[in-house]
């Protein structure tokens, strides 16, 4: 930047790499201190820099990088009053020595407001960051020098507003800075004082390895302008005994640095930022928002931050008693009694603002049960306590803590699987709350409903969307974010209360099924958690891991049979002949459980096998008998494949019927019964892959029950008979139904089905002459004489004499 006033600057501006204040808007506030940091780019000699106002020139600047030295000193726990009013923005400030950017401003606030920051709420959490780093530093340095504390050892974050004047103050007890600090950080865009800080530490051999700063972005504090039209910093030292201003303006390229000379604007130590809101931004000044915005971004921050509250009271205070009324009180002779009325008295008063405390940083074995079901609580707003909670630290390559749930009830509900955007992941940086809106990156879609807080210190502290998805660190953390969530599952699961996981996989078992669909990768965490009903468990639900240890010896496979419910799924046709050899079958009742296992393929090295399609294997093959009956049924397959014609691609010997004469099965490569019934119901279903997949379909035929061998008896003696050919049509409708099919002319089938029952039952219970005829007219009977037969003559029968009596 330019001095204007006295001897040129450019070779101190060049010489001052200093540090970058991140915090936005101060001035006139309580005492409090704040030191302004933002991040610059490190070892790089050659830096262009951008003025936070308008109309600066870019200037670019070589020089040496000078090692960052950090005042200390001020008063904490002091109660202050407001000092909005005094700095009423219409009573000019005394003059002070002006200054002009070095950067272009215009490029840096277009950057701020377009690319940084995508909600200007953003501008609090920045500069209690700012705060934050302003204590830290004068914590790590009071460690090597005691004596920048003296006696004022504690530290907080102080905000207080003026809603009528559209006025924000943040102070803090940090270290402050000196003249020159204030001209190397906040005259000079993108050198951040926490960098510069966290260099002199690794440097240092003496100063320690805590190095969990906030402040390494470089722009923090100039998100002050995205809400305020004027911006005041006045900040004191430890290591000066002067008090400095600096103040600038959001449409000026020049800003002003003067000594404080007025004894009530004194602060003991740190800084104090003075935000004069633009008119559109004044809602930012009312206490209960800068409330809700500390306790969501700046809520597990590590020291304590106050908010200026009106808080208020009830007293009892006498009442003017009516004349009248004490009249006639008076003549009536009563006794004389003060009368009293219950009122609300106001005042102002520092509330602490982030009482929760950030109890991932703490150590698992230090927390209890009760502490974590609190805290998951207060964070989501939950009412019932999680199902489980996991806790824990990765080291390594990346370096992140996170507490994960497991909710007790799905918030989104069970059906609603298609949005991945959730609110129930927190991101922080360094305690500092980032995001909650995530679109897969952190946990795929099948996982949205875990709960948590993740903390990171390895990602920038303005994580935007577009940094997440491309970040290498979030790739990491977000595959040890899903190894954990597994193995907090599987907890769930192992727990010796059965009904704990019962519960769980009623909420979330859809959720696990899509991810069998959606995540290859993790097909081995995801499939010993899945459930079913079987052949052997109508009742309750079993794992992949119970039925592999239910296998016979000689089973190969793990078999299923796709359906809309149990109770369709355990008399379908296609069971009958693994019941009998007592072959365990896992019913598929939900419309996703089908596209899961085909994702799945195997488990175990057992591969997944549809008892409802072609070519079923279940061993102990008898080649002689088999051979044997194809060459006895050989004719009456092609007779019954020429009947039907284009319906089936086949007719084959079926292997596993007992008790059905037939049934139709799918092609290999085809839809089930059940994904065709699935697929004809989606709005926007195709019908063209509709006819092409459900193309393939066997017509499988049991040479062991009696409808068949009269058939293959038809075929030899007479294959052309019209009864035998309609019982081929009625069969193959029948199949249709029974096999989970829809029939394509349900209408005709009912007519076929009425013929059979009328030969079936015809002259079984009433006389066989009675012809049904449709009624006409309402007095016609119902039923008339076959035509063929002569009407019936009456017989006259004599009296016959018993003895003398006539009977």
């Amino acid at each position: 930047m330019h001095k204007l006033s006295r001897r040129p600057a450019v070779s101190s501006i060049l010489r001052a790499n200093g540090s970058r204040y991140r915090s936005a808007a101060a001035a006139q506030s309580p005492a409090s201190s704040f030191l302004l940091t933002n991040s610059g780019v490190e070892g790089d000699t050659s830096n262009k820099w951008y003025s936070v106002l308008t109309g600066g020139r870019a200037v670019s600047g070589t020089g040496p990088a000078l090692r960052i030295q950090l005042p200390n000193g001020m008063l904490l726990g002091k109660r202050y009053e407001s000092t909005a009013a005094e700095s009423d923005s219409s009573s000019p400030p005394p003059t002070g020595e002006k200054y002009e950017y070095q950067a272009e401003v215009s490029r840096l606030m277009d950057l701020i407001v377009n690319s940084l920051y995508s909600n200007k709420e953003v501008f609090l959490r920045e500069l209690i960051s700012n705060a934050s780093d302003a204590c830290d530093k004068l914590r790590f340095m009071s460690v090597t020098e005691p004596a920048l504390l003296k006696d004022n050892v504690d530290f907080d974050i102080r905000i207080q507003t003026d809603k009528d004047n559209g006025i924000v103050t943040i102070t803090d007890t940090g270290i402050g800075m000196t003249r020159q600090e204030l001209i190397d950080c906040l005259g000079t865009i993108a050198q951040s004082g926490t960098a510069k800080f966290l260099k002199a530490l690794k440097d240092s051999k003496d100063a320690g390895g805590d190095n969990n700063l906030i402040g390494q972005f470089g722009v923090g504090f100039y998100s002050a302008f995205l809400v305020a039209d004027r911006v005041v910093v006045s900040t004191k030292s430890p290591k000066s005994d002067k008090q400095y201003v600096w103040e600038g303006e959001a449409n000026a390229s020049s800003y002003t640095i003067r000594e404080e000379t007025e004894a009530d604007k004194v602060i003991p130590r740190g800084t104090r930022l003075t935000l004069y809101l633009k008119r559109d931004d004044k809602g930012f000044a009312h206490p209960e928002k800068i409330q809700k915005l500390v306790k969501n971004y700046s809520q597990f921050v590590s020291f304590p931050i106050y908010t200026w509250q009106e808080k208020g009271y009830t007293k009892e205070v006498e009442v003017d008693e009516d004349p009248a009324e004490a009249k006639k009180d008076g003549e009536e002779g009563s006794v004389e009694k003060k009368k009293t009325k219950t009122v609300v008295e106001r005042y102002w008063d520092w509330e602490l603002t982030n009482e929760t405390q950030p109890i991932w940083l703490r150590n698992p074995k230090e927390v209890s049960t009760e502490l974590y079901n609190e805290f998951y609580k207060n964070t989501f707003n939950e009412y019932l306590e999680p199902l489980a909670s996991s806790h824990f630290t990765t080291e390594g390559e990346v370096e992140f803590r996170s507490i994960l749930y497991v909710p007790a009830v799905s918030s989104s509900g069970k059906d609603d699987m298609v949005n991945p955007k959730t609110k129930n992941i927190r991101l922080y940086v360094k305690r500092v709350f980032i995001s909650d809106d995530f679109d897969g990156e952190l946990f795929p879609r099948y996982l949205s409903f875990i709960k948590g807080v993740v903390d990171s210190n390895d990602l920038p502290l303005n994580v935007s969307r577009e940094i997440l998805q491309e970040s290498r660190i979030v790739r990491i953390m977000r595959k040890r974010l899903v190894r954990k969530a597994f193995d907090m599952i599987l907890g769930i699961s192992m727990s010796d209360n059965r009904e704990d996981y019962e519960k769980f996989w009623d909420n979330y078992g859809k959720y696990l099924k899509l991810g069998c669909i959606e995540d290859r990768e993790n097909h081995k965490r995801i499939a010993p958690l899945l459930r079913f009903f079987s052949s052997q468990s109508e009742d309750y639900i079993i794992g992949l891991d119970e039925y592999v240890e239910n296998m016979k010896p000689d089973q190969k496979d793990i078999y299923y049979i796709a359906s809309d419910s149990v109770t369709s799924a355990k008399n379908t046709p296609f069971l009958e002949r693994l019941m009998e050899k007592d072959l365990e079958v896992l019913f598929l009742v939900d419309p996703i459980d089908e596209v899961a296992i085909q994702n799945l393929k195997f488990y175990k090295e057992k591969n997944f096998v549809d008892i409802s399609k072609e070519d079923l294997d279940l061993g102990e093959k008898d080649e002689e008998k088999e051979k044997a009956v194809k060459q006895e049924f050989g004719q009456t397959c092609d007779w019954i494949k020429k009947r039907l014609g284009d319906k089936v691609a086949s007719v084959q010997i079926s292997n596993r019927l007992s008790t059905s004469p037939c049934v139709l099965v799918s092609g290999k490569f085809g839809w089930s019964a059940n994904m065709e019934r699935l697929m004809k119901s989606q709005t926007m279903g195709d019908t063209s892959s509709l006819e092409f997949m459900r193309g393939r379909r066997v017509f499988e035929i049991n040479p062991e029950h009696p409808i068949i061998r009269n058939l293959n008896a038809a075929c030899s003696g007479n294959p052309d008979d019209e009864d035998a050919l309609r019982a081929i049509d009625l069969l193959y409708d029948t199949a249709l139904v029974s096999s989970g099919f829809t029939p394509e002319n349900p209408a005709q089938l009912g007519s076929k089905i009425y013929e059979m029952m009328n030969m079936a039952i015809s002259g079984k219970w009433s006389a066989p002459a009675a012809e049904y005829v449709p009624q006409q007219d309402h007095q016609q009977p119902a039923f008339s004489q076959p035509q063929n037969q002569e009407p019936m003559e009456a017989e006259i029968v004599e009296p016959v004499e018993a003895g003398n009596h006539k009977q």
